[in-house]
């Protein structure tokens, strides 16, 4: 690290504040239980839920620490000068890796910060069409139905999507939704806009959708694609945007990528940068189409580049976590251990409940498997029954697991990641035994 004393030169900035210099001098541990060495979790928690806030490794941990002290040494400084650059940095190689262009890619908060931003930008009619799905996103769900909810009022409609199904189905239902809706325009086809949220990889389930055809039904069709990519960078390799192109896309960096909650990237191709006319907050940046020197639409990476005052460390924390994911190997090598766990482990604790996985074949299954848990689908989801089995698992047991209810069953949805085993989903088997005998005595009550 630079010495904090010496002005900094912006050229040098980025390179010097990764992760630990030493990494390069080490080999990684194998993937397996040996990683706990890099993580800092609780050495009795077995962590099976990576999906839901990310886990922070303990070399990317340091780099964001030497990156706070560097900023409190003289915040001026860094935040006046130096910031941009490690920024830019950040952005330039998580577009590479999405396969898009650095300024087509800017850093937001979270996913739903940054398809909240790509919603409320849009000027909306009345008969316009915002699609969603029923396993949208709880937040992003109900900023469509307040979108819907205000003036002018643009409808909701709503694709129902019920798993266990297959890829093939989804896109012919899919194709059919898009056709009615797009129909029911009429004679507006023309002066009213269809926008669809469409998920990468679901929430809850934990599945992949097949989001590229998708989009390409949307883009067929005259349909704008705001691709909910949550769990996809990272999770998900060789996502390329520049071929599949939707028209906004946004992803998480500290879930599967390793940054530090939260940060996330926003992806808007060049063609819709006039879409997007403020970030959230609105920037000293904005220019108002009524100033006397108005010269165009808004410079779409100046929107964000400072939106108030906040903590840069998570968003400039993906070049420590980029550097970490290529020491441990890169991408593919990453997936294809977390992919084979996620499929292995989901059969195993299926066998050890007495159930099945929702996705048998894989198809729909990169890193997070979803397990039926054993639990009468009579006994529909109430907070009393949520208390019961997160206390459970969390308090008594020290494990977690995401669960939920979809389509009459109870399911778990499990994340592999490089520091698990499939003796984690032992474990796992023996907390929901427990946990869900517990609800199915409570309902009986």
């Amino acid at each position: 690290m630079t010495d904090t004393k010496t002005p900094l030169s912006p050229k040098l900035a980025p390179s010097t504040l990764t992760t630990d210099v030493e990494l390069d001098k080490r080999a990684p541990p194998s993937f397996g239980h040996a990683m706990h060495k890099l993580f800092e979790f609780d050495p009795s928690y077995v962590n099976l839920n990576h999906g839901s806030y990310g886990s922070l490794p303990m070399p990317v941990r340091v780099a964001c620490d030497k990156l706070s002290a560097r900023i409190e040494a003289n915040p001026d400084r860094f935040l006046r000068i130096e910031c941009i650059h490690h920024w830019n940095e950040a952005r330039t190689r998580v577009a590479k890796l999405l396969g898009a262009e650095t300024d087509e890619c800017v850093l937001v908060n979270n996913t739903t910060h940054g398809i909240t931003t790509v919603l409320r930008n849009f000027e909306w009619n009345e008969g316009d069409i915002i699609i969603g799905t029923t396993t949208t996103y709880g937040a992003v769900s109900r900023a469509i139905r307040y979108l819907g909810d205000i003036p002018p009022y643009p409808q909701v409609s709503t694709f129902n999507l019920k798993f266990p199904t297959s890829h093939a189905e989804i896109l012919e239902n899919w194709r059919e939704h898009v056709r009615r809706v797009t129909s029911e325009r009429g004679d507006l086809k023309q002066t009213r806009k269809v926008v669809a949220v469409v998920d990468a990889i679901v929430s809850n389930p934990g599945v992949r959708l097949p989001w590229k055809e998708m989009v390409a039904i949307c883009k067929d069709a005259g349909v704008w694609s705001v691709v909910d990519a949550a769990h996809a960078i990272g999770q998900e390799v060789d996502i390329n945007l520049s071929e599949a192109k939707p028209d906004f896309f946004v992803s998480n960096c500290h879930k599967w990528l390793f940054a530090k909650r939260g940060c996330a990237v926003l992806y808007v191709p060049k063609r819709n940068h006039h879409v997007i006319k403020s970030s959230i907050p609105t920037p000293h940046s904005y220019h108002s189409p009524q100033d006397e020197h108005y010269d165009g639409p808004q410079n779409f990476v100046k929107l964000f580049e400072w939106t108030g005052t906040i903590d840069y460390v998570p968003l400039l924390s993906i070049n420590a976590a980029l550097d970490f994911r290529q020491w441990l190997g890169g991408e593919h090598k990453i997936n294809e251990y977390t992919h084979n766990l996620a499929i292995a482990g989901g059969k195993h604790l299926a066998s050890l409940l007495g159930t099945s996985v929702m996705d048998p074949d894989g198809d729909l299954t990169l890193n997070m498997v979803n397990v039926e848990l054993p639990i009468p689908g009579d006994i529909e989801y109430s907070d009393e029954v949520h208390s019961l089995l997160l206390n459970t698992l969390l308090v008594e047991w020290n494990t977690y697991a995401a669960h939920y209810y979809h389509n009459g069953k109870w399911w778990t949805r499990c994340s592999a990641q490089v520091w698990n085993e499939i003796s984690d989903f032992e474990v796992l088997a023996n907390a929901f035994k427990d946990a869900c005998q517990k609800v199915v005595k409570f309902a009986k009550q």
